[in-house]
């Protein structure tokens, strides 16, 4: 089971004091952010991606990188990689690279996002939204696998010939999650190629996503990956602990009530009672995320969101302290103790290697030679299959 944070990267007005941070101090403090999560335990670091204010997040493969210097063991990863208006392309080389500069220590969820304007600037149509999520992640899945992809779709140019640069690391390529919280093809699709589903539990009533989430398990099953026990799932969640229940709300309550989102429409109680919102002492954020395990079934990734709302830097760090320190530790025991037999773990870079190799060496494809036109001819690498051809397109 693995526990992190995840941030959509969001600046906004501390409501107790006025202030808002700079796109500076808010990406340094993000850096921060994830080395103390590193430092205390948890397993995963995952950021947002957009592409406009009030948010900072718009390259999350450099930040990430920045991350992966600056930290030991942490997975990095995304919360979410917009599968709908990136070049599939292009995520395929970045997210590779992403991979090889971490060591591996990284995966990525995709999804649609919520932001209307995002499709237009970067020439998509939002009505087609599902249909670009669906074809882009059927493009990435191929350019990870093969060397050579001749494809032709929808919504980017065709490609002939075409070996996506680097290859993954260990030619293992990148584990990935698909974020959705209303659309049931997101979830056959996830199911389809044995990938993880993930579910950021936010916003609704408690169990409120259960439904998409029996659906993956099922069609999970259906596809032949394994139970419908077994599927990967991952759910997300708001916390903010304090050593007394009573600290913790009175502390909260200001910033609940200054939110955007929440503004005075919501009484903090009734949020707390009817949602996956976690506000207490760390034995009932503890009681509240097993009640996850007993709704959701036995699940392999919980984050929480611990910077939203304009809480200033030296809050998020010391809930981050106490998250790793006071909740995590007891979630670890206890939800390993109640979790059925052969339930998965997350899946790893590490353990995807030793599943596909064995005690074997993994792959470290080495390119043929530059012909002279900065191109390797029709096999890209000196160990692809000698029957593969890429047939490259020609200028006349």
């Amino acid at each position: 089971m693995q526990f992190g944070i995840f941030s959509v990267s969001d600046i906004t007005q501390n409501p107790v004091t006025g202030k808002t941070p700079s796109e500076a101090e808010r990406i340094q403090a993000s850096v921060q952010i994830a080395k103390t999560a590193d430092e205390v335990g948890l397993d995963v670091f995952a950021i947002g991606e957009h592409h406009n204010p009030p948010f900072f997040s718009s390259s999350p493969t450099t930040l990430l990188a920045h991350i992966a210097a600056q930290t030991e063991r942490i997975v990095l990863s995304t919360a979410v990689t917009l599968i709908t208006t990136n070049d599939p392309v292009k995520l395929a080389e970045d997210y590779a690279m992403l991979q090889h500069l971490s060591g591996g220590r990284m995966d990525l969820m995709l999804g649609r996002g919520n932001t209307v304007p995002v499709y237009p600037w970067f020439g998509q149509d939002i009505h087609r939204g599902l249909e670009l999520a669906l074809e882009n992640y059927n493009l990435l899945h191929r350019l990870w696998r093969e060397d050579v992809v001749d494809w032709e779709g929808t919504f980017r140019t065709p490609l002939q010939g075409f070996t996506s640069i680097p290859r993954p690391l260990d030619d293992v390529p990148p584990f990935v999650w698909h974020g959705a919280i209303r659309t049931p093809e997101i979830a056959e699709q996830a199911a389809y190629y044995g990938n993880g589903y993930f579910a950021n539990n936010l916003l609704a009533p408690n169990f409120h996503f259960k439904p998409l989430v029996e659906l993956y398990r099922q069609r999970y099953a259906h596809y032949g990956h394994g139970t419908p026990e077994q599927a990967i799932v991952g759910l997300g969640g708001q916390a903010f602990i304090d050593k007394r229940s009573q600290d913790a709300v009175r502390r909260f309550r200001p910033y609940f009530e200054g939110s955007p989102i929440y503004g005075k429409s919501y009484r903090l109680e009734d949020f707390m009672h009817g949602t996956p919102m976690s506000v207490g002492s760390p034995q009932e954020v503890i009681e509240k995320t097993l009640t996850f395990q007993e709704g959701f079934g036995d699940y392999q990734r919980q984050l929480w969101v611990m910077d939203a709302m304009g809480l200033p830097l030296e809050e998020t760090l010391e809930q981050i302290e106490l998250l790793g320190t006071e909740v995590v530790p007891t979630l670890r025991k206890e939800m390993a103790s109640r979790r059925a037999p052969g339930v998965p773990d997350a899946p790893t870079h590490s353990s995807r290697v030793r599943e596909k190799y064995g005690d074997a060496e993994p792959r470290q494809p080495r390119p043929n030679a530059n012909r002279g036109d900065n191109l390797t001819g029709t096999s890209p690498y000196q160990d692809s299959d000698p029957s593969l051809v890429a047939d490259l397109p020609l200028v006349a």
